[in-house]
């Protein structure tokens, strides 16, 4: 073989070659690199992302709703002070993203005061001092600083008696931005997250503002200050109230950011005074009274069938004395249930299929269809059977002789008892 002499070209086509792959091994390994650094950086990094996209989403249906709300309002001079700025011209931070997931447009809240039967009062004094100074400012500018919304409300009281119903409703009717904030929101594995977080709360109020902070079992969250709980549980507490009611609560004319924080619970004794304090305003959602459990009947049965004839409203309203709403609303469950218990197992019994089953031919509830059953309640059933061991027939309870349990006190107090008492101090 004879060898052939290298010439100039193949030199600088090996020359080419290795700078070739030399290249590619330098591009592929800062990649590697990079990539490795971004994740032992930010484990969480997948996970912020896909926070931000679905915050992003969010927001903007919390503008959707507000441009469909200033289409109906045009001639409102108002409109642009009153709704705040615009979603698109925001700029949120990661933890900012985090809690934007908290905010739930009105259109995806089918509760509104319409909906709630008993609390007339409090929903009307809820409006005039909450709501209108909140997302009307102009109508109180004459005394913009004592007529402007609290900074804190409190709903406190037994369980089951419509708090958060209430809450509900004030978010689907306020117009304001809602930020519905859990316990889990607030809580990270990561020492000092959970402060940023906080701050991230007030920091996207003040960029949402008109805005409500609704906090559920507050006392769970802010509860009173001990010696010896978690260093990390005393530091969100303190970060809460400083961004609360702290020095930049305000802005520089001295008036107080439009944003209130509404909380619900049924332990008022547990949550710690600083927080109580910066909750001006306080209403006692206690049990329903007779007027208002009618009200909440005929709130709950307005779409079902009853019959006209063996079904007494007013009755089952006295009955239900000393039932919160949620049982008054369950007592309704298992009352409706009975009609068609009894029509499926005349069914059965004829040898008819379930598939030629009439939902028309269903009777109407009967007021007899509240106490058939054990899941009524133990509170219903006493009233029953005392109401019908006077009489065979129905007769009404009084309230005044009805056991009533203070949500502020838990201590249990009767027309004798009240009695006695004025009796000793006379």
């Amino acid at each position: 073989m004879v060898d052939r002499r290298r010439n100039g070209p193949d030199y600088f086509w090996d020359l080419l070659l290795i700078l070739g792959t030399a290249g590619a091994a330098w591009f592929l390994t800062r990649n590697v690199i990079s990539t490795l650094q971004g994740t032992l950086a930010d484990p969480d990094k997948e996970k912020r992302e896909q926070a931000r996209l679905k915050a992003k989403a969010n927001l903007q249906r919390l503008q959707k709703s507000r441009e469909f709300e200033e289409d109906g309002n045009e001639e409102d001079s108002n409109n642009d002070a009153k709704r705040g700025p615009r979603i698109e011209d925001l700029v949120l931070n990661e933890y900012e993203n985090l809690v934007a997931l908290e905010v739930v447009p009105p259109e995806d809240i089918p509760v509104g005061f319409d909906d709630i039967g008993g609390l007339e009062d409090i929903i009307e004094e809820v409006k005039e001092s909450v709501i209108y100074p909140l997302t009307m400012p102009h109508l109180y500018s004459h005394a913009a600083p004592l007529l402007s919304a609290p900074s804190g409300v409190l709903l406190y009281g037994p369980p089951g008696c419509g708090k958060t119903m209430l809450a509900k409703a004030v978010a689907h009717e306020s117009g304001a931005s809602f930020i519905n904030l859990h316990i889990s929101t607030l809580t990270e594995k990561w020492y000092g997250d959970s402060n940023k977080l906080v701050r991230a709360v007030f920091s996207l109020a003040r960029k949402l503002q008109p805005a409500i902070i609704f906090i559920d079992e507050i006392d769970a969250v802010l509860g009173t200050r001990r010696s010896g709980e978690h260093e990390a549980s005393g530091m969100v507490k303190a970060e809460f109230m400083t961004l609360w009611d702290g020095l930049t609560s305000a802005n520089t004319q001295g008036l107080p950011a439009r944003i209130v924080v509404l909380g619900a619970t049924n332990r008022i004794h547990d949550i710690d005074e600083a927080i109580l304090r910066r909750m001006p305003k306080k209403f006692p959602v206690s049990l329903p009274d007779k007027n208002q459990r009618l009200r909440i009947l005929q709130l709950v049965l307005k779409d079902t069938k009853t019959d006209p004839n063996n079904f007494n409203i007013e009755y089952i309203a006295r009955v239900t004395a000393g039932m919160s709403g949620s049982d008054i609303k369950e007592a309704c469950r298992d009352a409706a249930m009975a009609p068609v218990r009894e029509y499926i197992r005349q069914h059965r019994a004829s040898g008819s299929s379930m598939s030629t089953i009439d939902p028309t031919k269903v009777r109407g509830i009967r007021t007899e269809d509240f106490f058939g059953r054990k899941g009524a309640g133990q509170v219903l059933m006493k009233n029953h059977a005392r109401a019908k061991s006077s009489s065979d027939e129905y007769e009404d309870i009084e309230d005044d002789a009805e056991t009533v349990e203070t949500s502020t006190t838990g201590v249990k107090t009767t027309e004798a008892a009240t009695e006695a008492v004025t009796e000793a101090s006379a």
